[in-house]
């Protein structure tokens, strides 16, 4: 459509999205139902850092937006983190599939459609799906994250984190729940009461508390998800030898049915993110993109240290490179304080069929800025697809809020057949390392050896008997490593090697949840 044909309030509009540098593509200006392809609305790669907030009603494509963003992100060398909660995101590694429909959205927006897949891993917690097995050690989840799982009280919550400053001072590795569980009845043992007197007390009713809501943590298969080899969030940044971003999906189907574990677990992913990486400033474009789906389940029952610690995150994680997008219905359902740090928005359409749904319109359409559009209005009569969308320009400044069809992703629009997404996973070099969970020596075991023994007979030191390592390293393929080479490639050297700079000190270092500060 020429620019003559252009209504004067659609090019005011997309005069705002008129950016020089890198930017990404979201669709094109809609004004009373039609869509001006001359007039497009972009989001500059730079400003992807500032954080953002992907929210609509149930069905109104969030999920497309997210893997329209992602696979743009990842043609222009940006590393992506998905969490895919409905099983729906792995098509983003196979092309999209041509079809009437999308050829005609592509006209619509002024798109040059391909279908084109993007370099992708896929995960999943503790080895519950097809996914390479993420893993974290309790020590490194922290007391803070791992309160949330067990929805334990602020009182709960800090006698929790007495047993991990012991266990921390007394180099007790709380690898699994079993070894925490051991922990904490040595504790409420005589000898262990007395150990604790001088820093305070384990009261009986609340380790009781704990040691319960662990058993059911147990019971529901999530102790899987504790354990080594732990995973390195370090993975989520590769890109590949053609420069694209590596775009990580991790599979939640199979944790539906725990939401706090799932959306803490993503908390921990973003903790050891922030801690381990430098400060580097406003870059060119991010080192990642994180997208938080569901986000509301992360707010919900947190305590106010939890609340405080993610804020503080947002705020700070953005220096090391790393930008989130929060995904969810609503914009109340993210705390204020955590909005307020969120630069881009992308907003589908909301419902206003009860009086709770009026009240939530009403405040999300507080939280734009001063537009020409009634947003009420708009936002209820958006279809599926469609958005309202206000982001930063190049210099920091928010653009104008404009409605807009937005493009059809060029990747699948659904799932990817279960051998396919098999044979990604098989042919990944990170499945070796991650595997096959180890079991090491660590407090269950010490705390073990601690008990009394009867007529206990001495061992000749040469006869000790040795833990063996789950896997040996193969010889095989030393190659032009040698032995070094094939020790470090060896998934029970890393992990050991990944937490010996915590033995190396009593005391571990906690970061703002209070997740252990690694040395990589």
């Amino acid at each position: 459509m020429s620019s003559a044909l252009t209504p004067p309030a659609v090019r005011e509009i997309a005069d705002g999205y008129a950016f020089t540098g890198p930017a990404l593509d979201l669709g094109a200006v809609l004004l009373d139902g039609t869509a001006y392809p001359d007039a497009q609305v972009r989001v500059p790669l730079g400003v992807l850092n500032r954080h953002g907030l992907v929210a609509g009603a149930t069905g109104t494509g969030k999920t497309k937006t997210l893997q329209l963003i992602a696979e743009q992100l990842s043609a222009q060398g940006v590393p992506v983190f998905l969490a895919d909660i409905k099983g729906d995101v792995s098509g983003i590694a196979a092309p999209g599939v041509p079809s009437e429909r999308t050829g005609a959205r592509a006209a619509e927006v002024g798109q040059h459609w391909t279908p084109q897949g993007c370099p992708a891993e896929f995960y999943s917690l503790g080895g519950q799906g097809a996914g390479i097995p993420i893993r974290a050690t309790v020590t490194s989840f922290g007391p803070l994250l791992l309160a949330k799982v067990l929805d334990l009280n602020e009182t709960q919550e800090s006698s929790l984190s007495l047993v991990f400053h012991y266990a921390d001072s007394k180099g007790l590795e709380l690898y699994d729940l079993k070894d925490l569980t051991a922990v904490i009845g040595f504790l409420t043992s005589p000898e262990g009461k007395e150990e604790l007197r001088t820093i305070g007390g384990l009261s009986a009713a609340t380790a009781g508390v704990i040691l319960r809501a662990l058993t059911v943590l147990v019971n529901e298969g999530a102790g899987a998800f504790f354990g080594e080899p732990e995973f390195d969030t370090a993975e989520l940044l590769r890109t590949t030898r053609e420069g694209k971003g590596v775009v990580s999906v991790l599979e939640l189907p199979a944790v539906q049915d725990r939401p706090r574990l799932f959306s803490t677990f993503l908390m921990w992913l973003l903790a050891d993110l922030y801690q381990e990486l430098p400060e580097v400033g406003d870059l060119d474009k991010p080192k990642l993109v994180f997208f938080f789906d569901e986000a509301h389940l992360l707010f919900k029952g947190a305590s106010k240290a939890f609340r405080e610690a993610i804020t503080q995150t947002v705020r700070l994680i953005r220096s090391k490179g790393i930008g989130i997008f929060f995904v969810t219905q609503t914009p109340r359902d993210v705390p204020s304080e955590v909005l307020a740090q969120l630069g881009n928005r992308v907003q589908h359409a909301l419902r206003a069929f009860t009086p709770d749904d009026a009240k939530a319109l009403k405040a999300t359409v507080s939280t734009f800025p001063r537009s020409s559009y009634d947003l009420s209005a708009v936002l209820t009569s958006l279809g599926t697809g469609e958005a309202v969308v206000t982001v930063l320009s190049e210099k920091g400044a928010p653009t104008p809020v404009a409605a807009t069809r937005l493009r059809a992703p060029q990747s699948l629009m659904g799932p990817i057949e279960a051998g396919a997404l098999r044979a990604v996973v098989d042919a990944s070099p990170l499945t070796a390392r991650y595997r096959d969970a180890i079991d090491r020596e660590s407090a269950y075991e010490k705390l073990a050896a601690r008990a009394p023994r009867p007529e206990a007979v001495p061992v000749e030191p040469e006869r000790a008997p040795t833990r063996a390592p789950s896997r040996a390293p193969s010889r095989e393929k030393e190659g032009a490593g040698g032995l070094l080479g094939a020790l470090l490639s060896n998934p029970t050297v890393k992990s050991f090697a990944r937490s010996a700079g915590r033995q190396l000190g009593q005391e571990i270092s906690r970061s703002l949840f209070g997740t252990s500060k690694r040395r990589r």
